[in-house]
């Protein structure tokens, strides 16, 4: 890799935003970025090796950084989270149970011996999509109440059965790596708490401030890549590292500094430098030369829907179901730990990709359906005293 091709990439990743100006789209940039990596990699123009070694490392320390400010955005102090736990847990485990059995339904249709990464698929759901989604349309009541844990569990415990299924045969051994590593993200939740409490983080900030250290964000970074070291070490993916650190550091509340400091050595660069590298390393040429995995593509989707609609049995609103469906980090994981190891056949990995697009329009369409709907609902005004 050199300076010329560095640039190029940095370009690439452009096109995200450029896709997502459009505000009531609610596109995620990742769609623009993954599409910039197809048209110059195995697909496209092939202008774009993802075999480079330096490549690859910057693509790995993406990853970690993408899963981190993912776990992150998990809202594990929110009260919120309370006042809906037991009906978000419950919907959490019907999706999961039925999951499973779609999952296992597809691979043996589809003949790929799968079954596990596709339940895992279309169980998860993605905290980084559906919250801003909440958030942006101001979405509110009992319903949205009970959304949140649901799709936090969700998310969390999908990350951490990935690489058990992604690789049966070394199962034991991905156990172990993953508590290790879960293990090391507690020393570190530790760490910060008693930082916390004590006020030293108080006082580093003071410092760092002042004399614009940028020490939260070296700490920080120093976090991730031990704890990428000893997923490495464990034969465990980075991706549990990143998203364990990010659960880590929003149990103790996310200073806003580092937030912006994340922000931008993340989305600024490393983030889109992975995404593109992802979708560089796809070949989508496979899909029209397997047409039968676009149909693929298109059933995990929709399957990821339809399991999420299951919600609707236990009396949540069609529109809350629907936005619960959105997937992203779980797809580009598995697409990006599976082809690592080999294990997918030609078009499989852009068949997950094609899915989890399809869950992030669902998403964006329900959540439109659900403001609309929030917005005829008259207002509830207190009785007079």
């Amino acid at each position: 890799m050199d300076f010329g091709t560095l640039a190029l990439i940095v370009a690439a990743g452009l096109l995200g935003p450029l896709l997502s100006t459009r505000q009531n789209w609610h596109l995620p940039t990742v769609v623009g970025t993954l599409l910039a990596g197809v048209l110059l990699g195995r697909t496209g123009l092939q202008a774009l090796d993802t075999t480079d070694p330096t490549f690859t490392f910057l693509a790995d320390i993406g990853f970690a950084l993408v899963m981190f400010v993912a776990g992150s955005h998990v809202p594990v102090r929110d009260p919120r989270l309370r006042h809906g736990i037991g009906p978000g847990l419950a919907r959490a485990a019907l999706v999961g149970v039925v999951a499973g059995a779609a999952g296992l339904g597809l691979a043996a249709a589809f003949g790929t011996g799968n079954g596990a990464i596709y339940a895992v698929l279309m169980a998860s759901s993605s905290a980084a999509i559906v919250l801003p989604i909440v958030d942006s349309l101001e979405l509110t009541g009992p319903p949205v109440l009970q959304l949140l844990p649901q799709v936090a569990v969700a998310d969390a415990a999908c990350i951490v059965a990935l690489p058990l299924v992604i690789d049966p045969a070394r199962a034991g051994r991905a156990g172990l790596g993953a508590l290790a590593v879960i293990a090391f993200a507690v020393v570190v939740f530790a760490a910060l708490w008693w930082g916390e409490r004590s006020g030293l983080r108080r006082r580093l900030h003071r410092v760092s401030e002042e004399r614009k250290f940028a020490l939260e964000l070296r700490f920080s970074l120093l976090a991730l890549f031990a704890l990428a070291a000893v997923a490495t070490w464990s034969h465990v993916s980075v991706m549990l590292a990143g998203f364990a650190l990010g659960l880590a550091v929003a149990a103790i509340g996310r200073p806003r500094r580092l937030a912006r400091q994340l922000f931008a050595i993340s989305d600024g660069f490393f983030a889109p430098l992975f995404f593109v590298w992802l979708g560089a390393s796809l070949n989508v040429r496979d899909l029209g030369e397997h047409p039968s995995l676009i149909l693929l593509g298109v059933l995990l989707g929709v399957g990821a829907l339809l399991v999420h609609l299951t919600g609707v049995l236990t009396r949540q609103p069609v529109s809350m179901a629907a936005l619960s469906c959105a997937q992203m980090g779980v797809p580009v994981a598995a697409a990006t730990l599976a082809t690592q190891l080999g294990l997918l056949g030609p078009g499989e990995a852009p068949a997950m990709i094609l899915g989890a697009l399809i869950t992030v329009g669902v998403s964006v369409l329900a959540g439109g359906a659900a403001a609309r709907r929030q917005a005829r609902e008259p207002a509830v005004t207190p009785p007079p005293t």
